[in-house]
Order: structure tokens, then sequence, then C-alpha cells
């Protein structure tokens, strides 16, 4: 079995071979994002004939997506066009085989479900801290996607009712206060130099700045509080590369118990465990499903 996998992010492209056990051949490709849906397509076409021949294709990409259809079903600026692309009818047509498409998050969720940290949690909230807060909803292994395609937007959720403008999409909102990017936002106020998530931690040990992560990890505790009491989960996983940090999960773990009704404290959380890695092998997942 030979399934080749992309996963299709706003500024780069990973790509990989998935042969049942492992991936191989694994590289990385700028997205070139500005130029557009339709040389998406043909970029991700390119980049799919250096994997051949292979039996099916799994595609995890930004956007919103039309899993029935395997179509994009809404996609912001961040590449135009993008919106109402036919991303399973033009790879089938070009490589005739099975092609499996799903949101990049939602892919991630099942890569994690299947291999890593979701592993033994049929039902589990995944969430990833980066230029936003992204989400997913795995309920008996599968992904609830809702109707339209877009459940477990998390970041959408209201934190601060105080500082929301209609005018803004997402103002007031969970990703503009518990992201990476809010984090970055927070510190450039301290120190304009700390212009990423990175530097902000190699700094840590200043305590202006061990404040604003404090601070920081209060929001992702705020938003977690909201959906644990939803969904009262058996496990949440928090992945995005900010979560490499020891002292986030930790923090969280000892703020986040305090502030929960005693029924809902079982809940388990673990940091995501596949990297780089986990939407290429949950789109890959999704075509060895087709197979």
């Amino acid at each position: 079995m030979r399934i080749a996998a992309l996963d299709i992010g706003g500024t780069s492209i990973k790509s990989g071979l998935w042969d049942g056990e492992r991936l191989s051949g694994e590289r990385e490709q700028d997205t070139n994002a500005r130029e557009g849906g339709a040389r998406l397509m043909d970029r991700a076409v390119e980049i799919l004939r250096e994997y051949a021949p292979f039996d099916a294709v799994g595609i995890s990409t930004a956007g919103q997506v039309d899993t029935v259809r395997g179509s994009i079903y809404y996609a912001n600026d961040n590449i135009p066009g993008y919106t109402g692309i036919e991303v399973r009818r033009i790879l089938e047509e070009a490589f005739h085989v099975p092609v499996a498409v799903e949101n990049d998050v939602n892919a991630a969720a099942l890569g994690e479900a299947q291999f890593g940290a979701g592993k033994g949690f049929p039902d589990f909230l995944c969430l990833t801290y980066g230029t936003g807060v992204g989400g997913a909803i795995v309920l008996d292994g599968r992904i609830y996607t809702g109707s339209s395609w877009s459940a477990g937007s998390f970041g959408g959720i209201v934190t601060h009712p105080e500082a929301v403008d209609l005018a803004v999409e997402y103002s007031g909102c969970y990703e503009k206060y518990a992201s990476t990017t809010g984090l970055v936002k927070r510190a450039l106020a301290v120190d304009p130099e700390l212009t990423s998530g990175r530097e902000v931690f190699a700094a840590f040990d200043r305590p202006e700045v061990h404040r604003v992560i404090d601070e920081w990890i209060d929001e992702i505790v705020t938003g977690l509080v909201t959906l644990i009491h939803i969904f009262n989960p058996s496990r949440i996983v928090l992945g995005g590369g900010i979560m490499v940090q020891p002292y986030i999960l930790e923090q969280v773990r000892e703020r986040l118990l305090p502030r929960l009704s005693p029924g809902f404290r079982k809940v388990n959380l673990a940091r995501a465990g596949l990297g780089n890695q986990a939407g290429l092998l949950g789109a890959a997942h999704l075509a060895e499903e087709l197979l």
C-alpha cells in the first residue's frame, strides 16, 4: 500500500508517503499562498507526481472543508480564491485514485487519535495554539464536523465581551488572547524585540516577561474551563509549536482544576505527540479508510 499525503498550510506544504506503518520521503515546501487557490492546486499536483505511483491520496488543508464533496467550503484571504476549489475532483482526475480531504486541524486530531496523544481515547478535544486557536472534536474516533463542516472553532469563544467590535472578526474572542499571536502581542508591549513565542520564552527569567506568560496562560485556562463544562471530555490534547514549553502544560493543569466544578475534574490534559507529522498521518489514515 502506498498513500501520498499532503498537509497544506498557509505558509508551507508538507508531504510524505505512508505505507501503512510509517511515513517516508517527507518534504516541506513553501505554499506561495498569495498566488491563489488555482495555482496552489497546480503545486499540489506537481508535488504528488514526485511520489507516484500510489494507491490513494490524503489531503490535510487549511480552510473549512466540505468532506462530502472534498471541496473548500470557506477559506480566508490567506489563500485568495481557495473557497470553492474542488480539491478531490481535481486530484482524482489527475491521478485516478481515491482522494480524502479534511481540514488541517481535524486531520491533526485524527492523527493524534490513531497514533498519538489521543490513542485509546475515543472521545476527546484537540486544540492547537499558533497564529490563532484551532480546534477539533473527536467522537467515537471520528471528527464531529457540525452542519457546515466548521465545528470545533474554539477560537471563537467570547472570553472578553467588553472588547467585542462587530467590525472586527473574532474581536473579544479566545484566539485573540490565548494564541501564540496573543502572547507575542502582550510581550511586545514589554519589549519590542520579543517577536516570537520562542523569543518570549527565551526571556522567561525576566520578571516582567514571566508575568506576561502567566497572564497568557490564564487566558488559555479560561477557554478550557468553558469547553470542559460543555463537553465533559475524558482528555484534551493541546498542540501547536508553543506547547513544547513544559511550563505551559504544568501551569494549565495547576490552575485549571480549581476552576472546574467537582464533577468535571477527571479530565486529562496531554501535549500533542506527533508534532509536524500529525496532519499528514491523519490525512493518510482517512485515505487508507477509502481503500
